[in-house]
């Protein structure tokens, strides 16, 4: 066997997988028809799971489908739901434009806007994509010329109002133009508004039409679909019982089916047994053992023929009972049918009764007497109410002639409040030229005063940010203050360690007396440093209080919290030196720190001062007027104090910075070299302290130069501000005359109006005096005829209230004689109503009992003959060619009575040959040959019996 190359199958495809069906094992199998009864039992079981995977994609179809078409239908509800309001939304801007008496949109835009809405879910499902684009936009377009015109109405309204208020007014629309006349735009605006009032009416009547006719319509639509809705559950309930008796049929087929299926198979059964047990010729002419053979299957074929023959005529029977019974039944609805009619005939007649019942009846005469009564009762009102109308004709002619006096009073009138109008537009128009003259010297005034606002803006705008300023400077001093107290505590605690620590080295000196000599040139270098340190803390101090409040008590706070450590610093570090250097050292410090005290104490004195006259110099300015240039000359100088402050006090951080590095180099040789540097920078910091001295001086100069400036400058605003006071005065009369005016006019119109009304109510009030005296007089005649007339009518009617009483009572006691006759006959209808149920019952019972009977006497008949047909049939071999030949007659058709029967019809289940069921189908004779049951093209079927 030869290997495979290492490349084949490489480059090429898998090889194809092979499908294997599971094999199936019938088992042992005797003969070809077990084979196929097993091959059948398979082949039905695999049909049978096909059939469920069927069924169960079938159901899953299903379900899509329900949910596809609930979801197309609430698709459908959404785009009706948007139409709907789409189609209400454009009626009511039609309705708007119509209330506007806006141009409404071309032919074109009406008859694309009508087809949108009418028919727009019709066309919806015809349409393309693009289509559907093009027509949705196109209504879109529709909706929006629609808003367009709706907001071009308005704005027109809205210059129409603006134009009318300018009137009322009267301003101008523009600067050159004159303003409008009242009366014309009054009369322009009642013109429109007639017109729009005459269009909104027109549009109200014809709304009230259309909704007459829509209401109309929905009633109609109301009703038909009531009856529709009646007409359904008719339906409905005709569909269940037809459902219902498709069911019972189908139930009742199947059974028959079932019970035929047996009767074939049995019958099969029982031919293949006749033809097995029939003896042939050549068994005849056997010997006598074969003879019993034969005799035995005589017997058998008979016993077989008899039971099939019982089967057949039990089967005949049934059928014929159940035709019979059919019959029943039929003649039994037929009947229900003639009563159901003869009821509803009953009910008709009971609505509609005949006249002579209806004017027999006690109630009809009850009536017919009140009828009397209240007829004769109308005419009498119908006298009444004529008079009532010549006393109204002559009211109407009285209250013509009072308006007619009405109307010469107020034309009266109208001449008076004309005059009167007259004389108050002469008044106006004078005080409206008074108010052009104060308006114009108005804005001459504003002009004047708008030159010198600029400047007194820009001097507020000086002295707020200086008073700004000083208020930080005050600030900034009291923070010094602080910071200069807490570190006069701290140097108080530092004295207080200082002192203890020279008590401690005290003690060390006794024990250390043989380095005296050293230790004293060292003390001597030291204390002149801390000396010259001190001096220029001294200085530092002074030019920092005296350049102002500003940055003191940071300084004191620095150089305090700088002695502190430095002073721990030097206490840790003298503990390692030897104890007597450490004694004057102390002592010296000590000293020295006295005479710094001192000194700080001196220039904190100083620096209160100089902050007294700066306060005092600072209420001056507070106090000076507004416009104040100089300052600003002082601001630049106050900011290069500050810069210069603010170097020294970098130069006093050198210089403490410097110190603490001696201090803690003070045993080497290199601290004198340092020293003598120190004095040397010392002394140039005197010079420039006085130098800074010099300057401060030459500020204070400038102090004084730029104070007598800003007195003139004081000076000067005062003059302004007095200025300002007086045009301001000018104005306010000027505002305060114009303000009379306006007022004046407005009591003038308020007069007018007053007037107006006064004259109105006068008059309606004249009318309303003049009417009630006139009602009143009339009241009074008509009072005192109906006075007559009414006690005329209470003797008319006490004498016809006596009549009735006696006809009522007369008509009561007919009532009670009739209401004892009709209960009496109602009980004698009651009794012979039951008597015929009862007969009906019994008669019914007695026509089913005879029913029954005949049908037993019948079957007893034919059991009779078929006894008698046996006794007259001689050998058994006749009586079975008997049988035979009656059995091929049932299997013949009964309608040619040549072919075999091959055809049900599933209407009655009566069998045919399939051929004169066609031929009959064809011909349109479409009903059965033995009980007429009509059927259709799916009523008859194919039967096969074997």
């Amino acid at each position: 066997m030869a290997k495979r190359g290492a490349d084949e199958g490489v480059g090429g495809e898998p090889p194809p997988k092979k499908v294997q069906f599971e094999q199936i094992k019938i088992g042992p199998v005797s003969t070809l028809e077990e084979i196929d009864m097993k091959t059948l039992h398979f082949q039905n079981k695999k049909l049978a799971e096909r059939l469920k995977r069927h069924h169960r994609a079938d159901q899953e179809l299903r379900g899509r489908i329900d949910q596809l078409e609930k979801r197309q239908i609430q698709d459908d509800a959404v785009l009706n739901i948007i139409n709907r309001y789409w189609n209400q939304l454009n009626e009511d801007m039609r309705v708007l434009l119509q209330r506007f008496d806006a141009e409404t949109s071309d032919e074109f835009e009406s008859k694309n806007e009508s087809e949108a809405t009418t028919s727009f879910l019709t066309q919806l499902s015809t349409w393309d994509k693009q289509e559907l684009d093009e027509k949705l936009a196109r209504r879109v377009q529709v909706s929006k010329r629609a808003v367009a015109k709706i907001l071009q109405a308005f704005d027109r309204v809205v210059q129409r109002n603006e134009k009318i208020t300018l009137a009322l007014k009267g301003e101008a629309a523009a600067e050159n133009e004159d303003p409008p006349n009242l009366d014309e735009e009054i009369r322009e605006m009642n013109l429109t508004l007639q017109k729009e009032n005459a269009s909104l009416h027109a549009l109200n009547t014809a709304l009230h039409e259309k909704h007459h006719t829509m209401s109309l319509k929905t009633a109609e639509l109301q009703e038909r679909l009531t009856a529709l809705q009646t007409e359904k559950d008719e339906l409905g309930n005709r569909h269940d019982d037809l459902l219902y008796e498709w069911e019972k049929t189908r139930n009742y087929n199947e059974k028959l089916e079932t019970h035929l299926a047996e009767a074939s198979e049995k019958l099969k059964y029982f031919e293949q047994q006749v033809e097995d047990l029939r003896p042939d010729d050549a068994q005849k002419s056997s010997g006598l053992g074969s003879s019993r053979k034969p005799e035995k299957s005589y017997k058998v074929t008979g016993s077989v023929q008899k039971m099939i023959e019982e089967i057949n005529l039990d089967l005949e029977e049934q059928r014929e009972l159940a035709t019979k019974r059919l019959q029943e039944l039929e003649d039994l609805h037929r009947k229900h049918k003639d009563v159901l009619k003869e009821a509803e005939k009953l009910k008709m007649d009971l609505r509609q009764l005949p006249e002579s019942v209806i004017v027999e009846t006690p109630e009809y005469k009850c009536l017919q007497s009140q009828f009397s009564v209240l007829y004769n009762e109308w005419r009498q009102l119908r006298t009444q109410l004529e008079e009532a109308k010549q006393q109204q004709q002559s009211c109407t002619s009285a209250h013509l002639r009072q308006i007619e006096q009405m109307e010469s009073e107020e034309l009266l009138s109208q001449r008076k409040l004309r005059t009167k109008e007259i004389q108050q537009e002469d008044e106006l128009a004078r005080v409206r030229k008074e108010y052009e003259m104060l308006r114009i010297e108005f804005e001459q005034n504003l002009a004047a005063n708008e030159q010198t606002g600029p400047i007194n803006r820009e001097m507020r705008h000086l002295i707020t940010s200086l008073q700004n300023h000083n208020q930080q400077l005050k600030g900034e001093v009291q923070r010094y203050r602080r910071k200069y107290k807490e570190t006069n505590i701290e140097l108080i605690k530092v004295r207080r360690e200082v002192e203890e620590l020279n008590q401690e080295k005290y003690r060390r000196t006794s024990e250390r007396q043989d380095s005296t000599s050293s230790d004293r040139d060292v003390k001597e270098e030291h204390p002149q440093q801390a000396h010259d340190a001190a001096v220029k803390e001294e200085a530092d101090v002074k030019k920092e209080d005296g350049d102002g409040e500003q940055g003191g008590s940071q300084s004191a706070e620095a150089s305090g919290s700088g002695d502190t450590e430095d002073t721990k610093k030097d206490i840790k570090k003298e503990t390692c030196t030897p104890i007597k250097k450490e004694q004057h050292k102390h002592r010296e410090l000590s000293k020295q720190e006295q005479d710094m005290i001192r000194d700080l104490k001196s220039q904190l004195k100083k620096a209160l001062n100089d902050q007294k006259e700066m306060k005092l110099l600072l209420d001056m300015y507070k106090g000076v007027g507004k416009e104040q240039r100089d300052k600003v000359q002082l601001m630049a100088a106050d900011k290069k104090a500050r810069q210069e402050c603010d170097d020294l006090r970098m130069q006093l951080k050198r210089f403490q910075e410097a110190k603490r590095e001696e201090r803690k180099k003070l045993a080497d040789e290199d601290a004198i070299r340092k020293i003598r540097l120190l004095e040397e920078h010392n002394h140039t910091l005197q010079k420039q302290i006085h130098n800074q001295k010099q300057e401060a001086e030459a500020l204070l100069s400038e102090m004084e130069v730029t104070g007598q400036a800003f007195e003139d400058m004081q000076d000067q605003n005062i003059r302004l501000i007095q200025q300002l006071r007086e045009k301001d005065d000018a104005n306010f009369k000027l505002m305060s005359e114009r303000i009379k005016a306006n007022q004046t006019h407005k009591l003038v119109l308020e007069e007018k109006d007053m007037m107006s009304e006064r004259v109105k109510t006068l008059t309606t009030q004249v009318e309303a005096q003049n009417q009630v005296v006139r009602s009143l007089e009339e009241m009074e005649r008509h009072m005192q005829s109906d006075l007559a007339n009414v006690k005329k009518e209470l003797g008319f009617r006490q004498q016809a209230m006596e009549m009735h009483k006696r006809k009522a009572i007369e008509s009561a006691q007919a009532a009670a004689d009739l209401k004892l006759h009709l209960e009496k006959y109602h009980a004698q209808m009651t009794e012979a109503q039951q008597v015929v149920a009862e007969k009906t019952s019994s008669m019914e019972q007695e026509t089913f009992k005879t029913r029954r009977l005949q049908e037993e006497l019948a079957a007893l008949r034919r059991k009779l003959e078929r006894a008698k047909k046996i006794e007259l049939a001689g050998a058994a071999d006749d009586v079975l060619m008997e049988e035979v030949r009656e059995y091929k007659e049932q299997l013949t058709c009964p309608s040619c009575k040549v072919k075999r029967k091959d055809a049900v019809l599933t209407k009655c289940f009566h069998v045919f040959c399939f051929s004169c069921l066609r031929t009959r189908y064809e011909t349109r004779q479409r009903k059965c040959p033995k009980c007429n049951a009509a059927f259709g093209a799916n009523d008859y079927h194919r039967l096969y019996l074997a």
